[in-house]
């Protein structure tokens, strides 16, 4: 095809996404959501066919309980699959699976919810959990479905004081070192465990605060300079991404994320290995050498007109409720009158995420997009959106060549509005194994 009719096929792709007002998108001839399919390779790179994974962060184990929306494993993963999903990232929780620096396991924690305000995901309540028990019993339940499973780490505390047992240089490779050893001693490090995402949207929405506080040591490079008279620090004056990160910062979070890959990846070299990411790293701020398959977040919300001119932060801080009809309004306006615009920038970032893996020759993927990043069911909300820019978004992840892909990043049951829509997500999972 001629560089030309390539232009207009893709301007031809585009207007008919952002054209319809509600796209109803049908699975391909002869592919059921429900129906099996044969066991795929190992690696990500070798999928026959892109995998639909729903993102079931932390929420899968501070919901079990009597109460939570987790609480019979069982009949919540025979809805996964009902819904045509065949791949879950979850929180391994490596921070409760591993020692303390005494050595000691502690197999229960009471993690306190220390704030009423709503939690669209993690707990609800206070509540107590066995991280160790339960990926003994979740893991297996996963792999009778064949629902493929990424294992990620928030590394947040949930309430219950635990993070700052890792505040040494290599807690976060001990913890996941740790933690890799128990499920592989039980079994559990099989074919159907696909990769291990070191860090959520890496190095900055997260809890290892270790790395957040050598962060802000190396902000002060003079005083940094003092205190390390023999690391030869460079001229740093430059700085990164919207000023947050001067040089030697960047040299630094490269430097210990290529550390902690390549020694877990020596140990246990079937797994894939990545720190996900989100448009707060500049694909260029980070060294994508060690990864084996990028998985970069991207929402519509990202886009700074929209956030600009919509108000939607009122709706993202989850400070107050009073105004989300008159946001919600402003924003189904704007999305009506840019539909097009903000299809096509939408197209630009998955094309230059796409390219980025291609440059390295590794697979590219969402598990958290695609229109806003915190939403709810609420009665001044509804769902419309949520959906229709994963309507867009599958598509434009399918003609990227997206090998892993989210619907939405509320697939989850305490999403009651979104989860109930049996036909949309079985259209849109469809479409994706499909591929």
């Amino acid at each position: 095809m001629g560089r030309g009719a390539e232009t207009m096929g893709r301007k031809a792709f585009l207007a008919r996404l952002a054209g319809a007002a509600s796209l109803t998108l049908a699975a391909r001839p002869g592919h059921s959501a429900q129906q099996p399919t044969a066991r795929s390779l190992d690696k990500l790179g070798q999928l026959e066919r892109p995998l639909a994974i729903a993102m079931w962060d932390f929420s899968w184990i501070l919901r079990h309980h009597r109460l939570g929306e987790f609480a019979d494993w069982d009949r919540v993963l025979d809805d996964l699959v009902l819904r045509g999903y065949n791949a879950v990232r979850i929180d391994c929780m490596p921070q409760f699976v591993a020692s303390g620096p005494d050595g000691q396991i502690i197999e229960e924690f009471y993690c306190r919810k220390t704030t009423w305000k709503p939690a669209l995901w993690g707990n609800d309540f206070s509540t107590r959990i066995r991280a160790r028990e339960a990926l003994l019993e979740f893991l297996p339940l996963c792999r009778q479905r064949g629902v493929r499973v990424g294992l990620a780490s928030w590394f947040l505390e949930h309430g219950s004081g635990r993070q700052d047992l890792f505040g040494e240089p290599d807690g976060l490779a001990r913890a996941w070192s740790e933690t890799l050893e128990f499920l592989d001693g039980n079994n559990l490090l099989d074919e159907n465990v696909l990769y291990v995402d070191v860090l959520n949207e890496y190095p900055f929405w997260h809890g290892y605060r270790w790395l957040t506080r050598e962060l802000e040591r190396r902000a002060d490079v003079e005083q940094f300079r003092k205190e390390n008279p023999d690391a030869h620090v460079p001229n740093v004056e430059d700085v990164g991404q919207a000023g947050k990160f001067n040089r030697l910062q960047k040299q630094f979070y490269n430097a210990s994320l290529a550390k902690l890959i390549r020694g877990l990846k020596q140990r246990w070299p079937r797994l894939d290995y990545l720190a996900s990411l989100d448009s707060g790293m500049p694909l260029r701020g980070i060294d994508l050498g060690d990864f084996d398959a990028l998985d970069y977040h991207v929402w519509f919300t990202h886009n700074e007109d929209l956030k600009q001119k919509t108000d939607y932060a009122r709706i993202h801080a989850l400070a107050a409720d009073t105004e989300f009809g008159q946001v919600y309004a402003g924003m189904r306006q704007y999305w009506q009158d840019n539909r097009a615009t903000l299809v096509q920038w939408m197209d630009e970032r998955m094309g230059a995420i796409a390219a980025a893996a291609a440059e390295q020759g590794i697979p590219c993927g969402n598990t958290e997009g695609w229109g806003p990043i915190m939403w709810m069911d609420h009665p001044e909300l509804d769902w419309r959106w949520v959906k229709e820019s994963g309507d867009v978004c599958v598509r434009l992840a399918l003609d990227h060549g997206y090998r892993f892909i989210c619907t939405s990043n509320f697939t989850h049951p305490q999403f009651p509005g979104l989860w109930n829509d049996l036909a949309w997500h079985q259209r849109l999972t469809g479409m994706i194994r499909g591929g």
